[in-house]
């Protein structure tokens, strides 16, 4: 394959605040249990225990939502770019108050946004740029950048904070002044590669490494910047990348879901209200409008998620390009990024199949929302 651009290259976060009821029954969520998965849309409603309540019954949109939220929230324990998140995901999946545990961390205000508030602290952030250091910067291209930021991390915060502030800029300026002396190998950059590089600042489906490509170009930009773009900056900029898709997508999700927690509970108690109702037509007429709300919002959630399953995939196939490139270039320069290459591609596409999941649960959704149209209309 050719160094040249390769052209046209071949949870669900659930905040449920407040539980949905059918007939309006407010649910204690303490100790509940899902005690069935959920039904297909028209079957019977699904029965929860609460402890100390009697049987209260819910619909299976709800129990739905509760299943995927599950899913959604150990996707984040395991994946989300913020350690405080990831950490605070985990207490509420092994929390002993089940379901109550994820609806608190789940909510506004919630456990998920106080976890992502203690992410934004300048200790959190420092610690995790030492992090991304360590993980983007190899012993063989940037030995003393490496050894700094893993010093750091097992420092104090004051040493982390001096790291980012001065560490990193003269690390890296002992790693650059032993290759031009020749104590360590010193990597040919010739015009193909910078042409591919300047490929990469144009076209890249990822911003920080475009960000990351321009930058080893820019005016006055020698062999040493271009060098050091394969070296670290590559790898530094499709880190910063997933990150931002991985932020990004659970931001959304989780006001996704929350909408869809309150258009349930309105469409579900309308439709409870059409029982006995003075004026059933009305009724019918608002249960129907409260039921296409969910439908509508569920569609437009599914062609977001298809969107990024689309973006992933784009990723995906991007990073297997590289990989194939880095293992036909006899080139050292190229060596650096085969293993960012290939653990790049095989996030991507893990990202682009939980797109996938995502997408096909709202067009579930939206099949229940749709037949609850069908009902209201009788």
């Amino acid at each position: 394959m050719s160094r040249q651009w390769w052209g046209a290259r071949t949870v669900a976060v659930g905040v449920l605040s407040g539980a949905i009821a059918v007939a309006g029954v407010g649910p204690a969520w303490a100790g509940v249990r899902t005690e069935a998965a959920a039904p297909a849309s028209g079957a019977p409603s699904v029965s929860v225990v609460a402890a100390g309540e009697a049987e209260q019954t819910f619909s299976p949109e709800l129990a739905a939502a509760i299943d995927e939220a599950r899913r959604r929230v150990t996707s984040m324990a395991k994946t989300h770019p913020a350690a405080e998140v990831r950490t605070s995901a985990w207490n509420a999946l092994r929390s002993s108050r089940g379901d109550e545990a994820l609806v608190e961390w789940l909510a506004p205000g919630g456990g998920f946004d106080y976890a992502k508030q203690r992410a934004r602290d300048s200790r959190a952030r420092n610690k995790a740029y030492c992090e991304r250091v360590v993980a983007t910067h190899t012993v063989e291209f940037s030995p003393e950048v490496r050894a700094a930021a893993a010093r750091a991390l097992k420092g104090s915060a004051a040493e982390q904070a001096a790291f980012v502030r001065t560490g990193y800029a003269e690390a890296q300026r002992r790693d650059r002044a032993a290759r031009e002396d020749g104590v360590r190998q010193q990597l040919e950059v010739g015009a193909r590669d910078r042409d591919f590089v300047r490929e990469l600042g144009e076209r890249d489906p990822g911003e920080q490494v475009r960000v990351a490509a321009r930058w080893a170009l820019r005016p006055g930009a020698v062999d040493a910047d271009v060098a050091e773009f394969f070296g670290y900056g590559w790898a530094t900029g499709a880190a910063l990348d997933l990150e931002a898709y991985r932020t990004r997508v659970a931001d959304a999700e989780t006001l996704r879901h929350h909408t869809l927690t309150l258009l349930i509970r309105e469409a579900t108690a309308a439709e409870a209200a059409v029982r006995g109702a003075a004026d059933a037509a009305a009724a019918r007429a608002e249960a129907e409008r409260a039921w296409k709300a969910v439908s509508e919002h569920a569609d437009a959630a599914q062609r977001a998620w298809l969107a990024e399953q689309a973006a992933a995939a784009a990723q995906a196939e991007n990073w297997q390009a590289v990989a194939l490139l880095s293992q036909e270039s006899a080139q050292q320069l190229w060596k650096a990024i085969s293993g960012t290459a290939d653990s790049s591609r095989s996030a991507w596409a893990g990202e682009s199949a939980g797109a996938r999941d995502a997408a096909a649960f709202w067009q579930a959704m939206f099949d229940r929302a749709q037949d609850g149209e069908s009902r209201a209309r009788g």
